[in-house]
């Protein structure tokens, strides 16, 4: 593990970059940038694109270690290089920013309100070329929609199973089972989801930590046992459906709380915006997502 990265993901102030659209949710994410599914044919020219868009964001001078802590990558754009740096390096060397890993296959069918992660056959040689790469950690979404007990409990023992794994690489997980903000018996599940995270918690080994990223709870402030617990380096929360302005509002409403948002950190980005317009528009969503980072 690289100790400067560590130190400044535990102490610094900031937020973390969400960019790993995988191919799912690539096209989404042109579309709401101004790119029409009609303006490429092939997932190979699709990536291309979601990586112009990404260097962008990244190249932009209000992108820098000032504000933004880390950002969580996609394979590909691990895999790829900006000004002729990997991506994770010129990351670090350039912005300041740690460079972290998503690392799942994508989602498997609900099941007792649950869709756990895909198998993940390749996750052993995909974590030896994070390393190689310069990973810092790396990212894992399931999600919960249901006050489920023991659906809960399998989502949890299926993101500490693989973040085990993860730790052995020496690098730092994020366990991340999102709960859908639509959820009826949100409230419900998220108290049931702190109790199966502490009790998790407890049997890490006392010289490792792993991160969390949650949905932001309901009630203010309920995950502040685990923002305190000694194997959690950092918790952070996704924006989950909601808009920028929701999102920030509800965020700083959670004392130690800090964003990882994705689409609600690109959100007013346009493939059309010249590049003065482009970076205005990215600096007052990164000063405002910092600001609700930092209470």
């Amino acid at each position: 593990m690289n100790k400067e990265q560590a130190q400044r993901m535990t102490n610094d102030k900031g937020f973390i970059a969400a960019l790993d659209q995988s191919g799912g949710s690539t096209p989404k994410a042109l579309r709401l940038y101004g790119v029409e599914e009609s303006e490429y044919s092939g997932e190979e020219e699709m990536f291309d694109l979601i990586h112009q868009m990404r260097t962008r964001i990244i190249t932009s001078p209000s992108f820098t270690g000032e504000k933004v802590l880390a950002a969580i990558l996609f394979e590909q754009t691990m895999d790829r290089s900006i000004e002729d740096l990997d991506t994770a390096k010129y990351l670090w060397e350039k912005k300041n920013v740690v460079p972290i890993l998503k690392v799942d296959k994508g989602l498997a069918d609900e099941t007792d309100g649950m869709q756990l992660m895909k198998p993940m056959p390749q996750l052993d040689e995909l974590l030896d070329r994070a390393v190689e790469k310069g990973i810092f950690g790396t990212k894992m979404r399931s999600v919960i929609s249901a006050a489920s007990a023991s659906g809960i409990k399998a989502n949890v023992d299926q993101q500490f199973e693989v973040g085990a794994a993860i730790l052995a690489k020496g690098l730092v997980p994020i366990i991340e089972p999102e709960v859908s903000i639509n959820a009826d018996d949100k409230v419900q599940i998220e108290n049931i989801l702190l109790e199966e995270i502490a009790a998790h918690l407890d049997k890490v080994p006392s010289e490792q930590q792993v991160m969390l990223k949650l949905t932001i709870p309901t009630q203010a402030n309920l995950y502040a046992p685990l923002i305190a617990h000694p194997r959690v380096m950092r918790v952070v929360a996704l924006s989950g459906g909601y808009s920028r302005e929701e999102s920030n509002k509800l965020l700083a409403e959670n004392r130690g709380l800090i964003a990882s948002f994705s689409r609600a950190l690109t959100e007013g980005l346009s493939a059309q915006q010249s590049d003065k317009e482009f970076d205005d528009v990215l600096a007052e969503s990164i000063d405002s997502i910092y600001q609700a980072s930092i209470t």
